[in-house]
């Protein structure tokens, strides 16, 4: 599948072929609009996604779903705290040859997916987590010095349980940083449940078909690589994520207050590629200051450490990201 040329994508095409992804996913993802999109988004700009929020939301169940809708290879690993990095990105084992001799054979782990679920991952110990940081950068994976490419499309869809919630651990801030999105998924309405309730609890239950493949998927984010972003609006970009650092002057009271560290320049790229692709799934080939707005914070509110005051007084990253656009000009 992915081995064949990347298909060249034009902007109906895009917005076709995306609407036709959220309707599909739609008939097994009841409600979660703005989830849906957040990580649609991430798969298209080639980057990984990581969801939060208590079990039993359908956390599991979207990435799944996204998986037989886009066609790609799948793969699912149930983090654990016994979990090893060996069971994540393979081991080599002694084998027997035909020539009669014994030799080491490299045994791929299931991160040899286009499609990686990592279920859970703040169950596991900092040390398996961390086996994930190559291949989320990379796309390589190295085990006794030797290196292997993973087949693109390569995605990491994590799910996690909040930190509060018993038998977890905090992602470190480095592999925290890879994921473009940090998406949170709240419990449903009191409608979507009945909905839910309906769909699950009959014989007849809901299935997504294919609607895209990942050549397409590749087309897609190369396109969306290849959208025009005004350097006014890339300014604005840069004003914010250098406003997010306390001691900067242009900082605004929140931050300097309850901000231990700012967001990255890999907070930038998220912001400008998750604009870019949001104004495409609009149907515009230009991108917008309410672009940049509505992805800030996906982008932001993982990439935001707080300080002891404001993880005391409990204040919530996505305040501080509200806090940061009203206060920070467009031009």
């Amino acid at each position: 599948m992915t081995n064949a040329p990347v298909m060249d994508i034009k902007l109906e095409e895009f917005s076709q072929i995306a609407r036709a992804i959220e309707a599909e996913v739609a008939r097994v993802i009841v409600g979660q609009t703005e989830v849906v999109r957040s990580v649609i988004i991430c798969i298209l700009a080639g980057r990984h996604a990581l969801l939060e929020g208590v079990p039993g939301l359908g956390k599991t169940q979207l990435i799944r779903t996204l998986a037989d809708v886009l066609d790609l290879k799948f793969s699912r690993i149930q983090f654990t705290p016994d979990l090893m990095p060996s069971d994540i990105v393979g081991t080599d084992i002694l084998e027997d040859t035909e020539e009669g001799k014994r030799a080491f054979t490299f045994r791929p782990g299931p991160v040899f997916a286009n499609l990686l679920l990592a279920d859970e991952i703040n169950r596991a110990t900092p040390k398996t987590q961390s086996a994930l940081l190559e291949a989320m950068q990379e796309q390589t994976v190295t085990v006794a010095n030797r290196s292997y490419k993973l087949e693109p499309p390569f995605f990491v869809l994590a799910t996690q349980n909040p930190l509060e919630m018993e038998g977890t651990y905090p992602l470190p801030e480095a592999q925290l940083d890879r994921f473009m999105f940090k998406v949170n998924v709240e419990f449903p309405s009191v409608r979507d449940l009945v909905t839910i309730i309906e769909r699950t609890t009959a014989t007849d239950v809901p299935h997504a078909g294919r609607v895209a493949d990942g050549k397409q998927v590749i087309g897609m984010g190369k396109l969306a690589l290849n959208t025009p972003i005004a350097s006014h609006v890339s300014e604005y970009v840069a004003r914010l994520i250098v406003a997010s650092h306390p001691e900067d002057a242009s900082a605004p009271e929140k931050v300097r207050q309850f901000v231990r560290y700012g967001a990255s320049p890999r907070g930038a790229q998220a912001l400008i590629i998750g604009a870019k692709i949001h104004a495409l799934l609009e149907g515009r080939f230009n991108v917008s200051f309410e672009d940049i707005q509505s992805v800030a914070p996906a982008a932001l509110r993982h990439r935001l450490l707080l300080n002891f005051e404001g993880l005391a007084e409990g204040i919530r990253p996505d305040s501080i990201v509200a806090d940061l656009i009203r206060s920070i000009p467009k031009n």
